[in-house]
């Protein structure tokens, strides 16, 4: 049982006095103690979980070929490195280039390339994004990001092709 135990000093003036015991019995607020800290355990989320909204769009062409003249191709690499180029791979528009995610790496690529599509074709430019097996899923999150901060409105996200996979060791990041 936990007790608290104090005595009142004697004085000169209370000399005649008896000493006087005070007790205090503080099981209760032990046990309430205990009872707060245990809610408090329970019901606190250390982290909270982040998510990211992917809104896929709902298109009539399904199955349609992408034009390669529009599509740019983002090919995810190691160490954060992203090779990208504008067209076929065998026959490109805008050779494979190594970049990274900083404002003059791929987002100026998107904004610049995006520019360029529209005032060439009138149409909006097409992503497709190739995550390898030696990206980290960070990067995709990173090319995602840019891809909304560039305002590119149709991108998808698809399997990395074995002519990728060369380009990339070719140049270094895969």
């Amino acid at each position: 049982m936990a007790e608290l135990a104090s005595s009142t000093p004697r004085s000169g003036a209370a000399r005649g006095r008896k000493k006087m015991n005070v007790r205090i019995d503080l099981t209760a607020m032990v046990d309430l103690a205990f009872l707060l800290i245990t809610f408090f355990i329970l019901t606190t989320t250390l982290e909270k979980r982040k998510a990211m909204d992917v809104a896929m769009p709902i298109s009539d062409e399904i199955g349609q070929p992408v034009p390669a003249s529009r599509s740019l191709t983002i090919c995810l690499g190691k160490n954060n490195q992203v090779m990208y180029y504008l067209g076929e791979l065998a026959k490109p528009v805008i050779a494979p280039t190594i970049t990274n995610f900083s404002s003059a790496g791929l987002r100026q690529t998107l904004i610049e390339t995006g520019k360029m599509i529209r005032a060439k074709y009138g149409k909006n430019m097409i992503v497709l994004v190739k995550p390898s097996d030696h990206s980290k899923y960070s990067s995709l999150v990173s090319t995602l990001d840019e891809l909304n901060i560039s305002q590119t409105q149709i991108y998808s996200i698809v399997d990395i092709a074995q002519p990728d996979v060369d380009a990339l060791k070719q140049k270094g990041v895969y």
